[in-house]
């Protein structure tokens, strides 16, 4: 550790000088902090416990308890805490992050190591990724609910900021030497999220700049314990968005930021944050100037550079040179163009300041060195490197030579560091400056297959126990949609965007046959029988296609059978299975229109495809997802997730709905479930599912009864989760993100799981509030069912009668409908007929609390819902509200609604029944 000076502002120095990159040295060293000797450490349950520097203001630290000088240096102390490691992880948590496969090619790459060592840092999603590449390991640094928009490093390849958009914006500091958070800034940018990030070069300060349309720019002491800003100012719409900054390296209250058509330099201090806007345009020096791409400060401390689309570096100066004393720091100052240079004909994406090296990245893959004057020095280039979109160069450079004076030792530094390169189609290079060898860092090559298909038209096939890239191939007439292998894994079939079907070979992805082409919109769903004998499609125009094998001139083939509309609106899913009394399969579609179809393939031939059941599973609720339940019992179900946060079981026969559980409600309901594959063959009771919400991925205890902590979710993609994948074995299980283009390998923790599910001892009557209003209604009703005037001696029951269920869920606030009521009734009465052949006729507290939990809505009734329903009832009054007379609402609820709950609410608002019809009586007069 090394230190400039020994004043202090009331905040840590950060100057530390140690070797970046020991996140992963865990295996080869005893110490996992490069400050903490080995006898500062002790392993406890797959923990290390090691020192962790917390900042303290120098006007506390003088109050604090004295302290040994191994525990506090200059400002901030060493207080003992847990580094989560690997194990710890699958000891804490139902699933871990294993690897992330992917990365946002929008943000840079960044080297954290020196000379030959590959320790990388970039974005995947809402996680930052530490991954040591000659290793084969990555470190995941989570903490953000958003995807990450922006990220920096400090000179020291230390400390990481990383910055998101969205709902509550996150603003985190990272040590990479650890990979714990050691500051978070909350509502950094409310209403948006940050859309630049910048930390100085001596690591004290930050600035972000938001993502709004009138942007504000904020200064952080990000050592300081304060929770606000040190100063801020707001940019106005016309300046552009304002997507890059930097702060000059030799001046830290100093820095420049830039939109696409203006550049802002902003100078700090006790005045307040103010910038200057320095206008340049076409006529200014009457040559094309182009649209901004990167700033950066010069060497000399004197000027700026500005690349451009156009290949030309704007050269920006000011009329006074900078100072670091505290009255130049309240003196704004004004820069101004004083020359465009051309350097080249492609577009300049990058621009960095190296040592005393000028250095750039074009659209076509080079980089170029210049010294101060602008002369080239070096170029590196490639025929297959893409648009570069971010340099880091590697922290050691080699030694220089002895014989040589200071400007050459700095330039021979600079020319003989190696640099990470990432390009705009989303590849990562190692440059060695020894010689001309662009090697791609992130590659990826065998078994236990991934199958990753994107709208672009490329496939890819990765071994993801490696993780490494097997064999791709691009199809250039559309986008893959979907994607299954069969259950023997020699095919995989692809669905696309134009409609059309690619049966390929598993393992060399060749095409098998023609394509079909018989779909009239985009496939949305694919999926292979259980024998592999059968392929079916659904599409958006709402038709489902069969194809099958059959035997042709001695050798197996595929061939279109039959196609149906069977639906009329979009099928959320399909699903193969196989018959109760044969091996033969059946086949399942559900779609939004509330149907649940299943096909006869035995009786449908060539382009007849016959429907053996139709089926109406919703009423209100929107069915989302499909899969075939686990056989717990006697009796074979079909699990089904709803809108509504429900999860329905239907027997496999009669399509009845046998019971109606609540599901996992974690923001957003199932999108897709999976039943995860069973590892033990010890215990085939132990079954657990798989699923994904719009932006989580969660697992769920099976069998379902409620209990909400049997499920766990982690948020996995931000923007989006667009499918779903499990390993064979259950170990993994795989998300593929949307928008940001990444896949997600999940590991799966069970015992983690089943270890969260035990907290709660009653968890059905801990959600239930005030559970003892339901036990006075519960023993009411058992007054009422013996009579309320009797005068026999009456029977205390533990028991209800299953016709009082309705009574009791009304007096509690829940309004079933005759088919919920139906169903509820169902759910009891053949709850033990397939075991014993007899119905239940009674129901005592226990089972009845369960029954109101996982029936009543999960989210209760919302003005919401009760907005719609006067949007679609009511007329405008002369207020302009939407109302509706009383007297027409009971007309509709006796004509088209359900007449328990038209005689319910009719009696709430003092209407009588005279035989079959109604009137109002003199207090019901008006609306609503």
């Amino acid at each position: 550790r090394s230190w400039e000076g020994n004043q202090h502002d009331g905040s840590a120095s950060l100057l530390w000088v140690a070797q970046p990159g020991l996140l992963f040295q865990g295996d080869k060293q005893s110490s996992c902090h490069p400050l903490v000797s080995t006898s500062g450490q002790e392993s406890i349950r797959g923990a290390t416990l090691c020192y962790l520097p917390l900042w303290w203001p120098a006007q506390l630290s003088r109050l604090a308890p004295s302290r040994s000088s191994q525990e506090l240096f200059g400002g901030f102390f060493f207080f003992p805490c847990f580094v989560p490691t690997a194990k710890s992880q699958e000891l804490l948590f139902p699933q871990s992050l294993s690897w992330a496969l992917g990365y946002n090619s929008s943000l840079a790459v960044h080297s954290l190591a020196g000379g030959e060592d590959r320790v990388l840092l970039y974005v995947c999603s809402h996680t930052a990724v530490i991954h040591d590449v000659p290793g084969g390991r990555q470190y995941h640094l989570q903490g953000h609910a958003n995807a990450i928009s922006c990220l920096c490093v400090s000179e020291d390849r230390r400390w990481v900021a990383t910055a998101d958009r969205g709902p509550d914006p996150l603003v985190i500091v990272w040590d990479t030497f650890s990979g714990i958070p050691v500051r978070t800034i909350f509502d950094s940018h409310p209403g948006g999220g940050v859309a630049a990030i910048a930390i100085s070069r001596d690591a004290r300060y930050l600035v972000t700049i938001s993502s709004g349309r009138v942007q504000k720019v904020c200064l952080w002491r990000w050592t300081s314990h304060t929770e606000s800003p040190v100063c801020s100012a707001e940019l106005r719409p016309e300046f552009g968005l304002q997507d890059f900054v930097i702060f000059n390296p030799q001046n830290p209250y100093e820095f420049v930021s830039n939109s696409k058509t203006q550049v802002i330099f902003y100078l700090w201090g006790d005045a307040g944050l103010q910038y200057s806007t320095p206008p340049l345009t076409k006529q200014t020096f009457n040559s094309v100037v182009g649209h901004f791409s990167q700033s950066a400060f010069h060497f000399n401390n004197a000027q700026a550079l500005t690349g451009t689309s156009a290949g030309k570096l704007v050269v920006w100066d000011t009329a006074c040179a900078r100072s670091l004393s505290e009255e130049a720091q309240a003196q704004p100052h004004s820069m101004k163009a004083t020359k465009v240079v051309p350097m080249q004909r492609s577009s300049i994406t990058v621009l960095t300041v190296l040592e005393s090296c000028i250095v750039t990245g074009d659209v076509k893959g080079r980089v170029k060195f210049y010294n101060g004057q602008l002369q080239l020095l070096a170029c590196y280039s490639h025929s297959g490197v893409g648009p570069v979109c971010s340099i880091s160069f590697s922290k050691s450079p080699p030694e220089p030579p002895d014989p040589a004076s200071l400007i050459h030792q700095i330039l021979f530094l600079s020319l003989n560091r190696n640099f990470i390169l990432s390009t705009s189609d989303a590849t990562v290079l190692h440059v060695a400056t020894d010689g001309t060898n662009f090697e791609k860092v992130m590659e990826e090559a065998k078994k236990a297959l991934l199958a990753v298909g994107s709208r672009c038209g490329l496939l890819k096939v990765w071994d993801y126990q490696q993780p490494k890239h097997l064999v791709s191939r691009i199809f250039t007439e559309a986008g893959i949609q979907c994607l299954s292998y069969d259950p023997e894994g020699c095919f995989l079939a692809a669905g696309f965007t134009d409609g059309s079907v690619y049966i390929l070979d598993a393992i060399s992805l060749q095409s098998c046959c023609e394509a079909f082409r018989f779909s009239r919109g985009a496939v949305t769903h694919v999926s292979f029988s259980h024998d592999s004998e059968y392929l079916a499609t659904a599409d958006e125009k709402y038709a489902v296609t069969v194809y099958r094998r059959v035997l042709q001139n001695g050798q197996r083939c595929w061939e279109h059978l039959a196609g149906l509309h069977s639906h009329y609106k979009p099928i959320r899913s399909i699903l193969f299975g196989v018959q109760l009394d044969s091996n033969e399969p059946r086949l399942l579609s559900l779609g939004e229109d509330r149907q649940l179809v299943e096909y006869d393939l035995s009786s449908s031939s060539k382009d007849r495809l016959v429907i053996s059941h139709r089926d109406r599973v919703e009423q209100v609720a929107v069915p989302l997802c499909l899969a075939w339940y686990p056989q717990f019992g006697t009796e074979s179900f079909i699990l089904t997730a709803n809108s509504c946060y429900k999860m329905k079981l239907y027997n496999t026969t009669t399509k009845m709905c046998r019971k109606t559980l609540l599901g996992p409600t974690y923001g957003s309901p199932l999108e897709k479930i999976q039943i995860l594959p069973t590892r033990s063959t010890t215990e085939p009771q132990k079954c657990y599912l798989a699923y994904i919400t719009q932006d989580k991925v969660g697992l769920q205890i099976l069998p379902v009864d409620g209990n909400p902590h049997k499920s766990s979710a982690f948020i996995c993609h931000p923007d989006g989760v667009s499918d779903l994948a499990c390993s064979y074995d259950g170990r993994y299980v795989f998300t593929a993100g949307g928008n940001d283009r990444t896949v997600l390998k999940w590991e799966v923790n069970l015992k983690s799981l089943i270890s969260l599910a035990c907290w709660s001892l009653n968890p059905t009557v801990s959600r239930l509030n005030p559970s003892q209003e339901l036990e006075d209604y519960f023993y009411y009703v058992q007054l009422r069912s013996q009579g309320i005037d009797t005068l026999e001696t009456r029977q205390v029951s533990t028991h209800i009668p299953l016709e009082e269920i309705p009574s009791v869920m009304r007096a509690m606030g829940f309004y079933p409908s005759e088919e919920e009521i139906e169903e509820m009734i169902n759910e009891v009465k053949f709850s033990e007929y397939v075991d014993t052949g007899e119905q239940v006729t009674k129901i005592n507290l226990g089972d009845f609390i369960k029954l109101y939990i996982n029936h009543r809505p999960a989210l209760g009734l919302s003005m919401k819902t009760i907005r719609r329903a006067f949007q679609v009832l009511g007329y405008d009054n002369e207020n302009g509200d939407k109302v509706i007379d009383r007297g027409d609402l009971l007309l509709l609820l006796q004509c088209r609604g359900e007449d328990e709950i038209g005689r319910s609410l009719g009696l709430k608002l003092g209407m009588k029944s005279e035989k079959m019809g109604w009137f109002r009586s003199s207090q019901s007069e008006g609306t609503l």
